[in-house]
């Protein structure tokens, strides 16, 4: 487990809802158009199923369910049990992701968070203005933040479907602003949409958050507790009158997120060791908790929480929201409704505009000094999927409307998804048929990527093969004992002796908890870098992962045409031990944990490290030497 870690881009915990699928299936649900896909066909269900049968869907929704006894119970229909209860998760999962990408992602440079909330912004005032105009003077006015806050996770996953070929830091991007369009949206449901509030409920609401921040002050890590503090921050906002979904977002926002530390690591795998030697009940509980820790709590709620709100909690949302009796004169009706026409010019027409027209601004306004990670076409592409506003939207619009004007105003979201959808599908098309240095800038930009790389290449000092001029680095940690660093090593030859613009770095990182031999092999690859080997006893020792011993090391470098007592006597004094603790430093210095880890300009790659995955992160940092950023 400690080898893939540092290329899996998140931790898992190794166990996974899919496991009984087959791969092709479960490999298509990991992705975000798999949830989007989920999502589609329950909002199709729920159109059948309302069309087909009414009365048994109305019943369905509005059966009452109690929590509780006495004069505490909660009393809910099923309908706000899903809209007010489950969908808490899907915000505390929106709140892991932004938490994840303000500690470890581009926005831990604080100074890039300033544009995208910005554009946020914009993208929700100039729609609210939009529909504003158009309901002006109407009693549907009150309906304005129907046409407000985009929905994460769907347009994510449609972006992944109708634009694949927007840059990656577009996600980043759009998350940014994404989670302010959450916050607000959330804020607004609170103040505008919540009637009659309750001062008490309201005030021990505040009183348990701010004890919620005391805990994590205190550095209190135990999930139960915070689980308590959920729960009672829940039940008294829902008493207090005000939607309890902020506090999904909330607890997501303060759940750190780090990379997994070589010291927590190698601390699991010693427990594991333990278990392994002594297979008893009570190790294995301390080994599972040993691996939990090893990881941060971000990491491990989102793996247990993702899943379910991904194709449980948002498609049973669609479901119990988005069914509507279509009718001709429904249809007819709707879009001759400014409450239609108001959400879908506000979505399609007033979110792009408003995302694009802010960040052109602030760039302008700031000399280029705040600039978007990506090209204006990337923007542009970001800013018409973002008028994508499902879930905030169908939440606002049941609290805003009834009868007539909520299935007008559900025609209006369900339309402005389908037109997002196909505007960005379209975007994505003609981008494509740009030349190719326009595609590159429109989608990249010029923005300078945040560098993961904490210790430059050295030429004088770094074990380094292909051209010193090369446009693209790829910087490997890795050990010689490491399985997966064998698989990854015939795609870096294919890489180098594809193009002469590739460069490879190897440091070493002996994961010496999981491959006992692992120190003297890098020391052995130092023995003969002292001679001029290194590369060729390092493709040796990646190729032969068999016991290692002295003698065995020795033989080879014979056959090398190497020194052998020299060789001997620096393995024998260990000459190479301060060169390769220095590695380790250097790698505990860019939070690499584990092997292989692989950072291409500076940048540290995510995923896979198959042919595909960096071919495709090489291209994207030729792409981007290219443009001079």
């Amino acid at each position: 487990m400690s080898d893939s870690q540092g290329s899996s881009g998140s931790a898992t915990t190794g166990r996974t809802s899919w496991t009984s699928l087959p791969a092709p299936l479960r490999r298509f649900l990991r992705t975000e158009t798999g949830s989007a896909a989920v999502l589609l066909a329950a909002t199709l269900a729920a159109l059948i199923w309302a069309n087909v049968d009414p009365g048994s869907y109305e019943r369905l929704w509005s059966t009452r369910l109690y929590v509780g006894a006495g004069d505490g119970r909660i009393s809910l229909d099923l309908h706000d049990w899903v809209n007010s209860g489950l969908m808490t998760f899907f915000f505390f999962v929106v709140g892991l992701e932004a938490r994840r990408e303000f500690d470890m992602g581009d926005l831990r440079e604080r100074r890039r968070v300033a544009l995208p909330a910005l554009a946020g912004v914009g993208g929700m005032l100039v729609p609210v203005g939009v529909y504003l105009a158009l309901n002006a003077g109407e009693p549907s006015v009150r309906g304005w933040g129907t046409a407000m806050s985009t929905d994460t996770a769907f347009a994510l996953g449609m972006l992944a479907l109708v634009g694949p070929r927007f840059p990656r830091r577009l996600r980043a991007f759009m998350l940014t602003f994404t989670v302010v369009d959450d916050v607000v949206a959330l804020a607004v449901i609170a103040l505008v949409y919540s009637e009659r509030i309750a001062l008490a409920p309201l005030l021990t609401a505040c009183g348990l958050l701010a004890m919620v921040l005391l805990v994590r002050y205190a550095g209190v890590a135990s999930g139960f507790v915070y689980a308590l503090f959920g729960v009672a921050l829940w039940i008294a906002l829902l008493k207090s009158g005000v939607d309890p979904l902020v506090t999904g977002l909330v607890l997501g926002l303060l759940t750190y997120a780090y990379p997994a530390a070589r010291g927590d690591l190698e601390r699991a795998s010693g427990l594991f060791r333990l278990f392994r030697e002594q297979p008893t009940g009570e190790l294995a509980r301390t080994a599972r908790v040993g691996l939990a820790a090893a990881i941060s709590p971000n990491d491990r709620l989102m793996d247990l929480f993702h899943p379910w709100t991904s194709y449980v909690i948002v498609p049973l949302f669609a479901l119990a929201n988005t069914g509507v009796v279509l009718s001709g004169e429904l249809l007819a009706r709707a879009f001759s409704s400014p409450v239609t026409l108001g959400i879908l010019i506000g979505f399609v027409v007033g979110k792009p505009v408003g995302i694009v027209g802010v960040s052109w601004l602030v760039t302008r306004l700031s000399g280029g000094r705040l600039r978007p990670p990506v090209g204006w076409a990337a923007v542009a592409g970001g800013g018409t999927i973002a008028g994508i506003g499902f879930t905030v939207s169908l939440l606002i619009a049941g609290l805003a409307f009834h009868g007539a004007l909520l299935e007008e105003a559900k025609i209006g979201v369900l339309c402005a998804a389908l037109c997002a959808s196909l505007t960005t599908w379209a975007l994505s098309r003609a981008t494509a048929l740009l030349p190719h240095e326009r595609k590159a800038r429109a989608l990249l930009g010029t923005s300078a990527p945040l560098t993961d790389l904490t210790v430059d290449v050295d030429d004088g000092r770094d074990h380094v093969r292909g051209p010193a001029d090369a446009t693209v680095t790829l910087v490997e940690y890795g050990d010689h004992e490491c399985p997966y660093c064998a698989d990854a090593e015939p795609v870096i030859r294919a890489l180098l002796g594809g193009r002469d613009d590739v460069r490879h770095v190897w440091r070493h990182l002996p994961l010496t908890d999981v491959h006992p031999n692992a120190q003297l092999r890098a020391e052995a690859a130092e023995a003969a870098a002292g001679q001029g080997a290194f590369w060729e006893m390092h493709d040796w020792l990646l190729a032969h992962q068999e016991e290692t011993s002295v003698p065995m090391l020795v033989r080879q470098a014979k056959v090398l045409g190497l020194d052998t007592e020299r060789f001997r006597e620096d393995l024998r004094a260990r000459t190479g031990a301060e060169r390769i603790a220095a590695d380790v430093e250097s790698a505990d210095e860019s939070g690499v944990s584990g092997t292989p880890t692989f950072f291409v300009n500076g940048r540290r790659h995510h995923g896979a490290y198959d042919s595909a995955a960096l071919h495709a992160a090489v291209r994207a940092a030729r792409v981007r030497a290219d443009l001079g950023g």
